[in-house]
């Protein structure tokens, strides 16, 4: 299926990348400086610290991170996932630096919930990062109207798509175009976690079925926690 691939398989680090949005595994050292896009960020493992803006932020997995483009900064000792946000809107913040094992859940459909990275609301203003949280099951097929990257975390589950299907692992990545109807379904008997930067920003919840009937109206609330 050409909307899943594998890390594995990409030994330069280089994922699912479009005109919007590049998607990579890549280990931080030293200084960086991206000036056409923002970049959004979360640690896989290591640990190490960030320095921006003349402040010094510890990086453990779990950290979330934005940084508007054109910002100077510079990290090591962590492998993350990195998510380009090709030709942004302007941000109306440098940076934020975000711990997400302490943040609060919001809901989605069919029992999955989510927690919320660097949304509009920290100044990440073009692109949405969360931990998604699937419990075992499927979900009926929706579809958003956003394109989304999304990177397995833990777990194991498959995709599925008119008809077709691959399976999901850790380290399996997903790239949903907008108004693809699909299905990630948990075929474990435990948690599936999984980590999704989408553009345009919005909400998580926002779902709809294969007739375009909403699915779960977002609340405006969820991306202000």
């Amino acid at each position: 299926m050409r909307y899943a691939i594998h890390a594995d398989d990409r030994p330069d680090g280089s994922l699912h990348t479009n005109e919007l949005l590049t998607q990579r595994v890549v280990e931080l050292a030293g200084a960086e400086q991206v000036e056409d896009a923002d970049e959004v960020i979360f640690v896989l493992d290591g640990e190490g610290a960030l320095d921006v803006e003349g402040e010094r932020h510890p990086l453990r997995p779990g950290t979330a991170v934005f940084l508007a483009r054109g910002t100077r900064w510079s990290a090591g000792g962590v492998r993350v996932l990195s998510v380009l946000v090709r030709s942004p809107l302007p941000a109306s913040a440098p940076f934020a630096v975000r711990d997400l094992t302490a943040a609060e859940r919001g809901s989605a459909t069919a029992g999955r919930q989510f927690v919320l990275g660097a949304t509009p609301e920290i100044g990440c203003d073009s692109a949405t990062q969360f931990i998604g949280l699937v419990p075992p099951g499927r979900a009926p097929d929706h579809f958003h109207t956003y394109d989304e990257v999304i990177y397995i975390l833990e777990g194991r589950g498959e995709l599925h798509i008119g008809g077709d299907s691959a399976p999901l692992r850790p380290g399996s990545c997903v790239h949903l175009p907008a108004r693809l109807v699909h299905c990630l379904a948990n075929t474990g008997d435990s948690e599936l976690r999984l980590l999704g930067v989408f553009r345009p920003a919005g909400s998580p919840a926002e779902a709809y079925y294969p007739d375009g009937t909403l699915a779960v109206a977002p609340d405006p609330q969820e991306i202000e926690t």
